[in-house]
């Protein structure tokens, strides 16, 4: 299963419960991390095991069979999934499934691989729900591909800054671009798609975003295509090429598209000069 692949355009802000909140039924959605078993807290594997129904969107049928080793119930929600299906449709009756059964007094858990809150619709959507309608919900955060690629490409995004977009919001908004910041582009395999139907795009999507970044990045600067490693047994995929060769890169739904600054950082000499002044009026030893 993928993480979700509808641009979004803001998180939906989500009130804890009042006072009066029902007290029969709950949610929790939970996550896994990305590596199957050594990325899940304490806390995600009490809710799992302490769940009347665990609702399962995992990426590997290992996992899944790793989950139903701590519960008795799983339900998976791949078979949402259908081919030509709009994800808007199976987004919806994820949420439907899992609030079916709070609404019948149960602990639900769902348990969702990398973070629950990133790229991922359901969760938030569910979890808002859940508490629309007076049940307790909670959200708890996983390691996600994102906390994988700082650790395995070595990149500190406060060393020079970091922008994220997903590809196809980044391609169909005007987005300001610093190419002295890093910049990640996520789910680049189905950059271009505005039919909410397909799970990868072509070479000629990938060449008008290709043709965008050019605006900011030389053709020839090296760009990384980044896939977190899910299972202890296999590595990263750290895939170093030219921008331009993005184009006939083999890519998958899980890939992610990392670039690399292409300038130094430019002072704000202006700034810079005002803090001058600034600091030269304060009283030695103020605050």
């Amino acid at each position: 299963m993928h993480k979700d692949s509808v641009p979004t355009h803001g998180t939906p802000v989500h009130r804890a419960p009042d006072a009066g909140a029902k007290t029969e039924g709950s949610l929790a959605c939970v996550g896994l991390g990305m590596m199957l078993g050594a990325h899940i807290g304490p806390r995600a594997r009490n809710y799992i095991e302490q769940a009347d129904v665990v609702f399962a969107a995992v990426s590997d049928a290992l996992v899944e069979l790793w989950l139903q080793d701590m519960h008795g119930d799983v339900r998976s929600l791949q078979p949402f999934y259908a081919e030509g299906k709009s994800r808007h449709d199976t987004y919806r009756e994820m949420v439907e499934a899992m609030m079916v059964e709070v609404r019948a007094g149960r602990r639900v858990c769902g348990a969702f691989y990398g973070h629950p809150g990133v790229f991922a619709q359901v969760p938030h959507h569910a979890v808002g729900q859940a508490r629309s309608e007076g049940f307790l919900a909670h959200m708890e955060p996983g390691v996600s591909a994102e906390d994988c690629l700082y650790a395995d490409l070595g990149i500190d995004p406060g060393r020079v800054g970091c922008a994220h977009f997903e590809a196809s919001q980044f391609m169909f908004y005007q987005r300001r671009i610093d190419p002295s910041a890093y910049l990640v582009l996520w789910q680049i395999g189905l950059a271009g798609d505005r039919s909410l139907r397909r799970y990868s795009t072509d070479a000629q999507h990938r060449a008008l975003l290709v043709d965008l970044l050019a605006q900011d990045y030389p053709r020839d600067h090296e760009v990384i295509i980044y896939e977190a490693a899910t299972l202890p047994i296999t590595s990263p995929r750290m895939e170093r090429l030219p921008l331009s060769g993005l184009v006939e890169a083999t890519l998958h739904l899980q890939s992610t598209l990392v670039i690399p600054p292409a300038m130094a950082m430019q002072p704000n000499q202006a700034m810079l000069d005002r803090i001058a002044r600034l600091d030269a009026h304060r009283v030695p030893g103020g605050a």
